[in-house]
C-alpha cells in the first residue's frame, strides 16, 4: 500500500501520450498512417492458400493498428470525459473519430477476406493465430451479416457524424445540466454527482427536492433528448436488423457478446419473476425509515440518520484490504492503478459525472474515473472500478484484440470486489446495527445493478419495438417506461407519473443499446460465485484468477464452463436471487420481523 496519504485529484494522461498536442501527439498519429499503410500492403496477396507463417504476419499488422488506433480512441475518450465541456478536448474527439474512421475504411478489405474465406482454410490457419484465434473467431461470426465492402465503408463514414454524433449531442447536453435545489433555506445549483447525494440523505424532503430537481431538468430538454433517442433506436434497427438481418435488436448486443439469445432470455425471465424479492425489501425498509410505503424517491434512502463518510486515502486502504485478504496480487494491482495517477477522483462541473475504468490497451495500467464525495457508495465505486482495473491487468498479456472480456463477464471482478468489500466491513464491526445498514445498503445496490438494470433492457426492448413497428411518439415512451417501473415496484412503491421521463437521463441506452444486461449478468454470476468462495476457500482463489486472466480469448459461456458453472438453466440465476433472499431474510431477524416481512409477535 502506498506509504503517504493521498486526497482527491485528477489522473495523468502522459502515460498513454506525453502531450495533448505537438511532436508526442502527431508521432502517434504518423504511427497510425504507417501501420495502415503497412496492412494496406496486403492488398492482392490475400490467399486461401498462405503459409501459417505468412497468416502470423498478417495478424501482427492488424495488431499493430489496433494497438496504435486504442491509443489514439483511449486518449480522446479519457481527455473529453474529464472536461465534457472542453472545446479542445471536443475537437480532438472529432480529429480521432474521423482518422479512425478513415483507417477502418482503408484496412476493411483484411476483414472482408478473412469473413469470406472458406471454413477449411479458415480452420487451418486459425490453429496458427495463437492468442489472437477468438478474436478472428468472433469475426466469422459475423460473417453472415456483413454488407458489401463499399457499404461497410459508407456506414463507417456517416457513423462519424451521424449515430456518433448524436451519442456526443446526449452527453454534452446531459453532463452540462446543472440543477437548482434549495436546502435549509438555501438555494444551490449542483452537478448531476452533487444532487444525487441528495437522494440517499436521511431527511424525506432532501429526497423529495433531489429527484423533483433532476426530473424537472430533463423534463425540460425531454423534446430534444427523446428526439435523440429514437433517432438512436431507429438507426440501431435499419443498420443492424433492416440491412444487416440480425434478427432482432437485442439480438445484435447478444452477438456481440457471443451470447445465445435464450440465455439472455432465461436471464431477463427470471428477473421479472424475481420482482417481489425486492418488492419484499422495500416494504420491510419503508417500515425502518417510519413510512407506510416507500415513494420512487425513497428506495435509496439511508437506515440511519448519520452517514458514515471516509476520506478518500481512507477509502483507498478499504480497498486494498479487501483485494489483500482474498488475495494479495490483487491489492498490489489495484495498487499499481493508484500510484500511477491514473485516478481521476475529484467531482467537478463538466466531467463525466459516471464512474468507469478504462483498460484502453494491455501494456498501459488502466484509468479509473469516479467523483469521490466521501460516502460508503463512494468507497464501494472505488472498489468496482479498480475491480475492472484488476480484471484488466491479470489479462494484459493477452493481445490487443482479447484482453478485454466480453460485456457479460465484464462486470465479474468488479462486483466480486464489491462482495469483499462488504464482508470486510461487516467483519470490522459487529453491532447489530451497523450489520443491519451494511446488508440493507448491499441489497439497495444489489436492486441498482441486477433488477432495475434488466427492467432498462425489458424497456429497450419494448421501446426499439414501438419505434420501428409503431413510430412511437415520446410520451408513448414514457407511458412504457412509467409501466415497466409499476411492474418492477408493484404495490411496495409509489411510483409518480413525472418519473415516466427518468428513462431519457440514462446514458446507457443512448450510448450502448442493451449494453445494462450486462451488470445483471455479471452480479448475479458474483453472487453464485461468492458462494462457491465461502464453499471451497483457498482453493477457489486460483480458479477464480485464472478465470479473469482469460480476457476475452475465449467464449464467455467456455469460459464460466470451465469454472463449472451452468448459465444456461433457470436454477443458475435464480441461485443468486435466493443469495439477495437470504440476505432479506437476516435482515428480517435483525429487525425483529418473521420471514415475509410479518412482525414478530
Amino acid at each position: 500500500m502506498l506509504d503517504r496519504t493521498l486526497e482527491v485529484g485528477r489522473w495523468t494522461l502522459a502515460d498513454l501520450v506525453p502531450a495533448k498536442s505537438g511532436p508526442a501527439m502527431e508521432a502517434v498519429l504518423a504511427e497510425l498512417d504507417d501501420a495502415v499503410r503497412s496492412l494496406e500492403t496486403w492488398r492482392g496477396r490475400l490467399d486461401a492458400s498462405m503459409a501459417a507463417a505468412t497468416f502470423g504476419s498478417l495478424v501482427r499488422d492488424m495488431e499493430r493498428v489496433a494497438y496504435v488506433a486504442s491509443v489514439l480512441r483511449g486518449y480522446s475518450t479519457l481527455w473529453f470525459s474529464e472536461q465534457t465541456g472542453d472545446s479542445d478536448a471536443l475537437s480532438f474527439q472529432q480529429r480521432i473519430d474521423s482518422q479512425l474512421a478513415e483507417a477502418q475504411n482503408r484496412t476493411l478489405f483484411v476483414e472482408h477476406w478473412w469473413k469470406s474465406l472458406d471454413e477449411a482454410n479458415a480452420q487451418r490457419l486459425l490453429a496458427a493465430a495463437g492468442d489472437v484465434a477468438y478474436h478472428l473467431e468472433t469475426l466469422r461470426r459475423f460473417a453472415p451479416y456483413t454488407l458489401a465492402e463499399p457499404v461497410e465503408q459508407a456506414i463507417n463514414l456517416k457513423d462519424v457524424n451521424g449515430i456518433r454524433g448524436i451519442g456526443t449531442i446526449y452527453d454534452m447536453i446531459a453532463n452540462a445540466l446543472t440543477f437548482e435545489i434549495t436546502i435549509d433555506g438555501e438555494t444551490k445549483r449542483l452537478t448531476r454527482t452533487e444532487l444525487m447525494i441528495y437522494a440517499r440523505d436521511p431527511d424525506p424532503a432532501k429526497r423529495s427536492a433531489a429527484y423533483e430537481a433532476m426530473l424537472n431538468e430533463f423534463i425540460a430538454h425531454k423534446d430534444v433528448l427523446a428526439q435523440l433517442y429514437k433517432y438512436t433506436a431507429g438507426d440501431w434497427h435499419q443498420e443492424n436488423v433492416a440491412l444487416r438481418g440480425i434478427s432482432s435488436p437485442i439480438a445484435v448486443r447478444n452477438l456481440q457478446n457471443d451470447v445465445p439469445d435464450d440465455v439472455i432470455d432465461t436471464l431477463l425471465e427470471v428477473c421479472r419473476e424475481n420482482a417481489p424479492v425486492y418488492q419484499r425489501f422495500f416494504r420491510l425498509k419503508a417500515g425502518w425509515i417510519g413510512m407506510d410505503r416507500l415513494r420512487r424517491c425513497d428506495i435509496y434512502a439511508p437506515l440511519q440518520p448519520v452517514v458514515r463518510t471516509y476520506t478518500y486515502d481512507e477509502a483507498l486502504r478499504l480497498v486494498h484490504q479487501c483485494f489483500d485478504g482474498f488475495a494479495p496480487r490483487l491489492a498490489e494491482l489495484s495498487d499499481r492503478v493508484v500510484a500511477a495517477g491514473h485516478v481521476d477522483s475529484q467531482p467537478r462541473p463538466g466531467k463525466d459525472t459516471g464512474a468507469f475504468c478504462y483498460g484502453v490497451v494491455p501494456d498501459k495500467t488502466p484509468w479509473v474515473l469516479v467523483n469521490f464525495n466521501g460516502r460508503v457508495e463512494n468507497v464501494g465505486t472505488l472498489a468496482h472500478e479498480l475491480g475492472h482495473a484488476v480484471h484488466a491487468l491479470l489479462a494484459s498479456d493477452h493481445s490487443v484484440f482479447t484482453s478485454h472480456s466480453s460485456l457479460p463477464l465484464a462486470e465479474t471482478a468488479s462486483n466480486f470486489a464489491q462482495m469483499l468489500l462488504l464482508h470486510v466491513l461487516l467483519d470490522s464491526d459487529r453491532d447489530p446495527a451497523f450489520r443491519r445498514y451494511l446488508l440493507a445498503k448491499y441489497v439497495d445496490e444489489s436492486y441498482g445493478s441486477i433488477l432495475r438494470q434488466a427492467f432498462f433492457v425489458l424497456f429497450e426492448r419494448e421501446a426499439h419495438r414501438k419505434v420501428h413497428e409503431d413510430s412511437a411518439t415520446a410520451d408513448d415512451l414514457a407511458v412504457r417506461y412509467l409501466d415497466t417501473l409499476r411492474e418492477q415496484f408493484g404495490a411496495s412503491v409509489d411510483v409518480p407519473d413525472e418519473f415516466r421521463w427518468e428513462w431519457i437521463s440514462i446514458p446507457h441506452i443512448y450510448q450502448t443499446p442493451f449494453y445494462c444486461y450486462a451488470y445483471t449478468f455479471g452480479h448475479l454470476l458474483v453472487l453464485a460465485l461468492y458462494q462457491e468462495y465461502q464453499r471451497e476457500g483457498e482453493a477457489f482463489v486460483s480458479r477464480y484468477v485464472r478465470l479473469l486472466a482469460r480476457g476475452g480469448s475465449m467464449p464467455p459461456l467456455a469460459i464460466l464452463e470451465e469454472a463449472g458453472f451452468n448459465v444456461r438453466t433457470k436454477a443458475f440465476w435464480q441461485g443468486g436471487f435466493d443469495v439477495i433472499a437470504g440476505m432479506i431474510d437476516e435482515l428480517e431477524t435483525l429487525s425483529g420481523a418473521s420471514p415475509k416481512g410479518k412482525r414478530r409477535p
